[in-house]
């Protein structure tokens, strides 16, 4: 399924190899679905998706049975584990996932240590995803194969480190495939992670507004309509920032004009489904479209992007 996971420079050649773009389709919750996951590997990027999106175990089950049937042999997909102690369903989500085999995991909100050995033992990849430097190291510590840097600008729960240094600091002591949450809404800022030395651009926001997402009309296009002017970051709605459109927490009475806190507390876990999450790469997405076509658009525009560093370095 995978070259030699020990081997961090020749995992990264082979992504790179495997890919059509350096792309990973981030996971999403209440969004992403086997619709998305499936025209998303297709197209030649990475994609995940959160077990919790599937109602139950049993449903989970028949997602990933239907992901891997139309995918093809294609392992270009994984499940995405959510750790925190608040998801009760973890220990049944695992068991689906080994069941299923699935190609690739990315573990969330926790220490990525109880997924690890059974995803490693039949032959799949673990991606950790971290918001600081600390974490960073002790993901590689405790083994993973792969890391996504939550950065300033990320959609949903986001980081606060600047890309720059993130990735400069974590290539210090690791040399595995980095995958970089942040505001990533084109091909060219794909490329500019690759001068970076990062290997994916780890990308939720393009993919809400496709035809593939679960997520609501509004929700679609509200990503078009608004720019990274008109987003907020707030914790009021799972605890940890997050960046949201500011529209949405107006109309939800949560912030005031002022941007105030309007309730105490955090809300529950359904806000989500009314107050629209997207990170700051928003601003670049203008139509609703497939999956298909928004990778296709990326790649196009990564490639444009390469030509003119490969004229530039020419002069």
């Amino acid at each position: 399924m995978w070259p030699d996971k020990t081997d961090g420079p020749a995992l990264r050649a082979h992504l790179r190899a495997r890919l059509a773009l350096p792309l990973f389709v981030a996971p999403m919750f209440l969004i992403s679905g086997p619709e998305l996951v499936i025209a998303s590997a297709r197209a030649g990027s990475l994609v995940s998706f959160p077990s919790i999106n599937a109602r139950t175990p049993a449903e989970l089950d028949r997602w990933l049975r239907r992901i891997a049937e139309e995918t093809e042999g294609n392992a270009n997909w994984g499940v995405n584990l959510i750790l925190h102690k608040s998801n009760g369903r973890l220990e049944d989500d695992l068991a689906a996932t080994v069941r299923a085999k699935a190609p690739l995991v990315v573990a969330s909100v926790g220490a990525p240590s109880r997924v690890i050995g059974p995803v490693h033992d039949y032959g799949g990849l673990v991606f950790s995803d971290v918001a600081s430097l600390r974490h960073a190291r002790k993901a590689v510590a405790e083994g993973v194969d792969g890391l996504v840097l939550l950065t300033a600008g990320a959609g949903g729960n986001t980081g606060w480190l600047n890309p720059f240094a993130f990735v400069e600091d974590v290539r210090k002591f690791f040399d595995g495939p980095i995958a970089v949450a942040g505001a990533i809404g084109s091909g060219r800022a794909l490329h500019a992670l690759e001068v970076l030395d990062a290997d994916l651009g780890y990308a939720g926001t393009p993919f809400i507004a496709t035809r593939e997402s679960m997520a609501q009309q509004d929700h679609k296009q509200t990503v078009v309509e608004t720019d990274a002017d008109g987003l907020s970051l707030s914790s009021l709605v799972t605890g940890i920032p997050a960046n949201f459109a500011r529209s949405s927490l107006l109309k939800e009475g949560i912030i005031d004009n002022n941007g105030n806190p309007l309730h105490e507390g955090v809300l529950d876990v359904a806000s989500w489904k009314t107050v629209w999450s997207m990170g700051h790469g928003c601003g670049a997405i203008n139509t609703i479209c497939t999956a298909g076509e928004r990778i296709d658009t990326m790649a196009h525009e990564w490639r444009a992007a390469r030509q003119i560093s490969v004229s530039r370095s020419a002069q």
